[in-house]
């Protein structure tokens, strides 16, 4: 049986973004802005009417019709979930940075993160 991701809660945090937490209980906050494209859509880009958004069949809808579905969102906490292990990497020894895209080898020589 395969996981169907679904919206249990949505919280509004400025501009067109939104906090969300699904059935998984994993959270995530979505910017909404790159997928308000098309004449469904075009309210949206108003503030006042994006947030006149409510949860309807698992996923975040609105009054004009749109939605989104709940698959495409809980994408979102699968793809940062990605950029936070390759974002988050051990400092090097005696420095509390190290060079962005780098991590050291079993050596501690940097090598690039392909």
């Amino acid at each position: 049986m395969t996981f169907l991701p679904l919206v249990t809660r949505a919280r509004y945090c400025g501009g067109h973004r939104i906090h969300l937490t699904f059935n998984d209980l994993s959270e995530v906050t979505v910017d909404f802005l790159p997928w308000l494209k098309g004449p469904v859509f075009e309210p949206l880009k108003e503030p006042a009417h994006f947030q006149q958004f409510f949860l309807d069949g698992g996923t975040v809808a609105w009054p004009c019709g749109a939605d989104i579905a709940p698959e495409t969102l809980y994408e979102a906490v699968a793809s940062k979930r990605r950029r936070g292990k390759r974002l988050q990497r051990p400092a090097a020894k005696g420095s509390s940075k190290q060079p962005v895209g780098r991590t050291r080898n079993h050596r501690g020589a940097y090598r690039g993160l392909g």
